[in-house]
């Protein structure tokens, strides 16, 4: 004897969805339709959450100091550069000047941000040629730049009159200028003509270094009683991460709000499944209720038929998003497995569940009514 056997009402609840299946599979298509909405868009949100964070893993170990708001000069003084040096024992310190200008070669011109720095492989990563761990000569160039002007290794930029050799091709996305498009990195002399520096980078060995430092020197500079004095910024990644972190988890509520307006239209369809099922068995049940049996099981029997159809749809559902999902970590993080981790998978629980749910909350009035309804009217039609 089967399991459903055992249990009447769920296997009258059966065999009474495949009575009509064209509108029972149109009904669970609502349903898979939901849940694929509800699990694929919170996947979304948490792949591309870790790809922003997988982004800013690469500066995860630096400190950026600029003037503060109650800086009297025009940028990090020398006074200032000798006291972090000081504070910062256990970590490189670089300091940068900064400028824009136009380059040309072979007749065509390119908008360049230059950066002035020593150590120019603490801070970037170069294609080609070689980051100089103390740059005195010769200069580095943004790749795309150079494809862009057709220049390559040793051949001549000139900046403020003064010719410099390139040295290296740096990577695009290690670019560290704000330009807005390539980057021309100088010795720091070349700049000489500031006297102030625009920034000054700390190279830590790791993320709780980093705060450390930061913590650090943000008390040496920065006095917050009555009135705040502010005379450096200091940034970390993990302050732009709780910002994207902040925005990532908006993001991931509004989108389960729209997937969930799909389910919600699903339940809308299950419901008018449930009425229509109900009324034409009206006699039936009718005469279920004449020989005997109670309310109780006519509205199990109900209640059963719609948990059916969520269940059905929900499981179809969640395999369905779980190959988009594994579609979707795969292109934006690299890593299709990580749809499996419990901050991703959780959304096809979501989904699931909800849709199980908003199913059984769907058969609740037809199978009210139903139970409720008189043996006598019901068989009179």
């Amino acid at each position: 004897m089967s399991i459903l056997a055992r249990f009447p009402s769920v296997l009258m609840a059966w065999r009474n969805l495949g009575r009509n299946r064209v509108r029972t599979a149109l009904a669970a298509l609502g349903i898979v339709i939901g849940v694929m909405s509800i699990a694929s868009l919170g996947m979304a949100g948490v792949a591309i959450n870790q790809q922003a964070t997988a982004q800013l893993g690469t500066i995860a170990n630096e400190v950026t100091i600029t003037p503060g708001e109650d800086n009297p000069d025009d940028g990090v003084t020398q006074e200032q550069l000798e006291e972090i040096e000081a504070l910062v024992t256990d970590a490189a310190v670089v300091e940068q000047k900064t400028n824009n200008t136009d380059v040309s070669a072979r007749g065509q011109d390119a908008r360049v941000s230059v950066t002035g720095v020593t150590e120019a492989d603490e801070l970037y990563t170069v294609s080609a040629g070689e980051a100089p761990p103390r740059l005195q000569s010769g200069a580095l160039l943004s790749n795309t730049t150079a494809q862009e002007l057709g220049l390559e290794l040793g051949d001549p930029v000139e900046y403020d009159g003064q010719l410099y050799r390139i040295r290296g091709l740096l990577e695009s996305e290690n670019s560290f200028g704000a330009g807005g498009g390539g980057e021309l990195v100088l010795p720091l002399s070349a700049l000489s003509e500031q006297d102030h520096y625009d920034s000054v980078t700390i190279i830590t060995a790791g993320s709780d270094d980093t705060a450390a430092i930061a913590d650090r020197i943000d008390a040496a500079f920065n006095s917050y009683g009555r009135t705040e004095d502010v005379q450096l910024s200091i940034f970390t990644s993990a302050d732009i991460q709780s910002g994207i972190s902040g925005f990532m988890n908006t993001l991931e509520l509004a989108l389960l709000g729209i997937g969930s307006i799909s389910l919600i239209v699903a339940s809308v369809a299950i419901l008018n499944v449930m009425l229509m099922s109900t009324v034409e068995r009206r006699g039936e049940i009718g005469v279920l209720r004449a020989v005997g049996i109670r309310r109780g099981e006519v509205l199990r029997m109900i209640l059963t038929e719609a948990a059916f159809l969520g269940t059905l749809g929900g499981l179809v559902g969640a395999l369905a998003s779980l190959a988009i999902g594994f579609l979707m970590f795969g292109a934006l993080t690299g890593d299709p497995m990580g749809v499996l981790a419990w901050a991703s998978a959780r959304y096809l629980v979501y989904g699931f569940a909800f849709a199980v749910g908003a199913s059984v909350l769907s058969g609740l009035y037809p199978a009210w009514k139903a139970a409720n309804e008189s043996p006598v009217e019901a068989l009179r039609g």
